[in-house]
């Protein structure tokens, strides 16, 4: 099936902040009928599975006050305008679980809500960690949780791990991670 594209026929910024700006579209479907998209702009950003030597994941735990929720969640974060999705992964590595790695692997990259927001992430899996902390951002308090690989796919099943780009790249990773499964590329 071939899906029709959505020309932009007008667009409106409604909001601009810090870190999200909104705009409001105007398109033309395929039948020539007007249809409005509201629409929400996110730099690219990166999360980081970080599994040490022992086969353990270090994650972050930490208030979000969108979902007004203490979460479980690999490192990550935004990418900064002019930086790569690799220096960002390490560079969010150190802030947020003072380590960087030898290893940086790729595991995918995915649009995490397609239906309104542009936020591509892009996903590592780390390995060969070395202690290398670097300043937090001011405004993030964060614990660093270390769990065996495992464990932490069990707590996606459990519900523990409620937020997509944990999941996504948890389970990516424990498929590369493991012995008996082949690369996913």
């Amino acid at each position: 099936m071939t899906v029709p594209r959505e020309p932009t026929i007008e667009s409106k910024r409604l909001y601009q902040g810090r870190i999200v700006a909104v705009r409001e579209d105007v398109v033309r479907l395929a039948g020539g009928k007007l249809a409005k998209r509201e629409i929400v702009e996110h730099n690219p950003a990166v999360c980081v599975v970080p599994l040490d030597a022992d086969g353990s994941v270090l994650m972050v735990r930490q208030y979000r006050k969108p979902v007004e929720a203490l979460l479980l969640e690999v490192p990550a974060g935004v990418i900064e305008p002019g930086e790569e999705p690799r220096a960002a992964a390490l560079r969010e590595l150190r802030e947020e679980a003072g380590y960087t790695a030898r290893r940086l692997e790729p595991l995918a990259d995915f649009w995490l809500a397609p239906g309104y927001l542009t936020e591509r992430m892009y996903a590592y899996l780390a390995t060969e960690l070395e202690r290398a902390p670097l300043k937090p951002d001011d405004d993030e308090e964060l614990e660093v949780v270390r769990i065996p690989l495992a464990e932490a796919v069990a707590k996606v099943g459990s519900g523990e791990v409620r937020d997509a780009k944990s999941i996504v790249s948890l389970l990516l990773a424990c498929r590369l991670a493991s012995p008996t499964s082949p690369p996913a590329r």
